[in-house]
């Protein structure tokens, strides 16, 4: 059974908090944009436990306010070491802004869904407010916020270049990525009385060197020197070149030490730790965690973010997608850095015996729900690659990617006599699951695990990401041909009716991606519908910072080839490109119908709005289903009717 748990379970937040410990002072302070969850998802609790493992005494300062007398800022005094910061688990500003940078209505992080408790650019407001009121204290800022601002960036909220947020911030070091490494050294280094400021050949870690400093030096690592933010401002094919030597460094097992000039400062990225070892990260998620918001919520409501995880369980890190749009691999990196099967149990055990557990596990996952125990057959060959992705545009050969350890895994937390049964929440790889694709995989092997997640992972709904249909999109988002889509259908159809699950397949969709043309949109609407679906799961392109397709969408050109690059960008085209998502809506058909005559597209708009539907396009449609057909690929029998046509003419 758990032990009861006092008011002392979870780290201080208060002066009060600080005395019931017996405490006299505090080492570390943290400052935090979400509300404190005592979980291993969220990033403060694991940094406070951490440091809280090192002997260090840690509070923490969950959503401080910043519009009154900043009295949060200053109520627990200045701690020995250093103030910590971090904007949250997601960048402030996709917390507080929608893709058409509307502001929210809802704060997953905040009790009840409350909104207005964390400022926009929350680590710049923070650290700035506490290098104003303890200017001899170091303010360590780090998190998604800190990490994917590292350096010269494309803001889409303020619509402007951004300097490294050490800059903005007035911080004193930034810690990117997954921080336990780094944090582990620099306390290290601090407690043999190495000043603050002489730290600065830490993995992992960001500064900015004034002029008339020398640049630290360390005979291991290489330097590479990128464009100026200066540069960066005057010409946009700069700062899209830029972006390769960021990532692939970003990437690498033994990267160069980056160099920027801001302004009359010298911005200093050193290199990356190596991944996390299983004993490394298996201690993370060992850290005595009450896994519970702290009490001081309790009266004004439920956290929507923890509702959503509270029965989770994160089974990795990293993602080897490197897909063009997305930030993991830029924070947690491309490598996978795995748990041991015995922390993972564990783990189930302590949720299974939490007094309101129901018997049923969230998620057992993690950035992509099947990446588990997945690495380099040959360690050598990974340790030269620089390639952002392992699997685009093909499955590197030298990948191990059984799904044996995952199905394994799945089959030992069921057989934990308090779990009824346990969902796969996370994104599943598809591709991946499919022979044609994953061709040095067993067939046996992916039909096994694929199997084992339809008939006992699964409520209904099985939820993939093939993102888009059009194969130039894809190849820009590095994400494989929408033919491997097809395949997979092909296999859930068959294990669907063979079980007799009447599982549904809901995929997730992109708009307005750069690449993205009207006409794909088009294209993608009629291929869908073609395959019986009628699309739920769909959003637009949102630029975020540190991202392939957000240099493109600022840049107009692509930082790997410095090709240029269409990209939707006003309102109106992102609105129309997003509307053929939902032609089955009355108020779409009229303005569809238009478009596709323009484009000339007459083939689109016999899939899209037949005229032997004609009657019933006048009521309110009923839903599509999803068949169980092995339909024929829409561009093939598209490619197969004007052959047949060109044969008749003869």
């Amino acid at each position: 059974m758990q032990e009861e748990l006092r008011l002392s379970s979870w780290l201080p937040t208060t002066n009060k908090e600080v005395k019931i410990r017996g405490w006299e002072y505090l080492d570390v302070i943290l400052f935090s944009g979400d509300a404190y969850v005592d979980h291993p998802t969220f990033g403060p609790a694991v940094i406070g436990r951490l440091l809280e493992s090192m002997g260090l005494r840690v509070a923490i300062v969950p959503q401080p306010n910043v519009n009154d007398n900043l009295q949060d800022f200053v109520k627990l005094g200045k701690p020995r070491l250093f103030f910590g910061v971090t904007g949250g688990c997601m960048d402030p500003m996709i917390s507080n802004y929608n893709a058409n940078k509307k502001r929210r209505d809802k704060d997953a992080y905040t009790p009840n869904g409350e909104i207005g408790f964390r400022p926009d650019y929350a680590s710049t407001v923070y650290s700035k407010i506490l290098k104003e009121k303890w200017p001899d204290t170091p303010v360590l800022i780090g998190g998604i916020e800190g990490s994917l601002r590292r350096v010269t960036h494309y803001d889409y909220w303020s619509d402007q270049l951004m300097p490294t947020i050490l800059e903005t911030s007035k911080a004193d070091m930034l810690v990117y990525g997954m921080g336990e490494q780094p944090l582990r050294e620099i306390v290290r280094l601090l407690e043999r009385g190495v000043p603050f400021n002489s730290i600065n050949t830490v993995n992992q870690t960001a500064i900015l060197i004034n002029d008339e400093n020398d640049i630290p030096k360390n005979k291991n690592w290489e330097d590479v020197e990128i464009a100026s933010h200066e540069t960066c401002l005057k010409d946009k094919k700069a700062y899209a070149s830029n972006f390769k030597v960021i990532e692939q460094e970003s990437n690498k097992l033994a990267a160069r030490r980056i160099f920027q000039k801001v302004g009359n400062k010298m911005l200093m990225i050193n290199p990356p730790y190596p991944t996390m070892t299983e004993a490394e990260i298996d201690a993370s998620f060992d850290l005595p965690y009450t896994r519970l918001p702290h009490p001081k919520y309790n009266k004004r409501g439920p956290i929507p973010a923890y509702e959503m995880i509270k029965t989770s369980i994160n089974i990795h890190r990293g993602c080897f997608g490197g897909c063009s749009f997305c930030t993991i691999s830029a924070h947690q990196g491309k490598f996978i850095a795995s748990r041991s099967k015995e922390s993972i149990l564990r783990e189930v055990d302590k949720v299974a015996n939490m007094p309101d557990f129901k018997g049923y596990l969230s998620d057992i996952g993690g950035p992509s729900a099947n990446m588990y125990q997945m690495k380099g057959k040959v360690q050598s060959i990974c340790d030269k690659c620089v390639a952002p992705s392992c699997i685009s545009p093909v499955i590197c050969s030298n990948l191990d990617t059984s799904h044996k350890p995952l199905t394994e895994l799945y089959q030992a937390v069921d057989s934990h006599p308090k779990v009824k049964k346990s969902f796969i929440g996370s994104g599943i790889r598809h591709d991946m699951l499919v022979p044609e694709f994953n061709k040095n995989a067993d067939p046996k092997e992916l039909d096994d695990y694929t199997e084992e997640v339809m008939t006992k992972h699964v409520s209904g709904r099985l939820k993939v990401a093939p993102e888009h249909t059009s194969d130039p999109v894809l190849k820009l988002m590095r994400k494989p041909s929408f033919s491997y889509f097809h395949k997979f259908k092909e296999r859930f159809d068959k294990i669907n009716i063979k079980n007799k699950l009447n599982l549904q397949l809901i995929p997730y969709f992109i708009s307005n991606h750069p690449a993205c043309e009207v006409e794909d949109m088009a294209n993608l609407a009629a291929e869908t519908k073609d395959m019986g679906f009628q699309l739920e799961q769909v959003q637009g392109f949102t630029p975020t910072p540190m991202t392939v397709a957000t240099v493109i969408y600022y840049s107009g050109y692509h930082p790997y080839t410095l090709k240029k690059v269409n990209t939707p960008k006003t309102r109106k085209e992102k609105d129309e490109q997003h509307r053929f998502f939902f032609w089955y809506k009355d108020e779409n058909k009229a303005w569809i119908k238009n478009t596709l005559n323009k484009l000339g597209r007459q083939d689109l708009l016999d899939v899209l709005l037949p005229k032997k539907d004609e009657k019933w396009r006048k009521n309110k449609p009923g839903k599509t289903k999803n068949t169980f057909n092995d339909a024929v690929p829409f561009n093939q029998r598209k490619n197969k009717a004007k052959f047949r046509s060109k044969k008749k003419k003869r």
